[in-house]
């Protein structure tokens, strides 16, 4: 049984958090959560006492606080679990997790799939492109570096239309809280500069959809991933949480099956 501290109570926090302390997560225990905003219902923790006591913390606060409590979690006895795995464009945060033994990082795949094939193409032979297209709604899409212009434009677009595209670092930096899926096809492929990420608005569109498509010495590959988008947070998926509760089971060793 090991013991989990949650860092983050928001749309995948809170519903993670929920479930550990409702025990359906075998071999795996609520220690507490580390958020200001931390449900009533659940015990809360000072990201110190969650070190001193946690066997895994769990980081879904966003990448920014991945940064921030990283150095601190390593420096325990605690392994980590990353969510926000976006913040890894980031050199000296994918140095520092790179770089402790094996088992005391672990990331999730979020709402992707398909970065299993990536990997076993990839170590086949070079892949010679990789590209994501993400699509969301407009308003999950708004980010604080959009002029007021660009901001009214996008929410009052009545069609599809591209906002950007680039390499995964750049998208994932771009937009925080909703391309962390290109970091994970990045970093499945163990290349940055490689993958093309493309980001999408459309009003109609009843799902968030990612389209990963790839070729190499392997083959060709399409994958369609269309997620409903989480109803206290749409720029996240309502998947989300439920990846990071498999992750834990297969970190405590309670899975009956695990795909590796």
């Amino acid at each position: 049984m090991i013991s989990v501290a949650v860092v983050g109570c928001g749309a995948i926090g809170g519903v993670v958090a929920q479930s550990l302390r409702a025990g359906e997560v075998p071999g795996a225990r609520l220690k507490g959560i580390v958020a200001p905003n931390a449900q009533a219902n659940l015990p809360a923790l000072s990201l110190s006492h969650a070190l001193e006591s946690a066997d895994l913390v769990v980081e879904a606060a966003g990448q920014e606080a991945l940064t921030e409590i990283a150095p601190r979690v390593l420096d325990s006895r605690a392994s980590l679990l990353v969510v926000s795995v976006g913040a890894l464009r980031d050199d000296a945060t994918f140095k520092l997790l790179a770089s402790v033994p094996p088992g005391r990082v672990h990331l999730t795949t979020g709402a992707v799939g398909g970065l299993d094939m990536l990997r076993s193409a990839t170590r086949m032979g070079p892949l010679d492109m990789v590209r994501i297209v993400t699509t969301k709604k407009p308003d999950a899409l708004v980010q604080p570096w959009m002029s007021p212009a660009e901001a009214g434009a996008l929410r009052s677009a009545t069609g599809p239309v591209e906002i950007r595209r680039g390499q995964a670092k750049e998208i994932a930096g771009a937009f925080p809280q909703s391309t962390n899926v290109a970091a994970a096809v990045a970093l499945a492929v163990g290349d940055w500069d490689l993958v093309q990420a493309v980001v999408m608005a459309d009003p109609a569109s009843p799902v968030t959809s990612h389209v990963i498509t790839a070729s190499g010495a392997a083959g060709e590959y399409r994958f369609e991933i269309r997620n409903r988008p989480s109803a206290a947070n749409p720029k996240t998926s309502e998947v989300v949480p439920y990846a990071v509760l498999a992750a834990i089971e297969d970190i405590a060793g309670a899975s009956a099956w695990t795909f590796r």
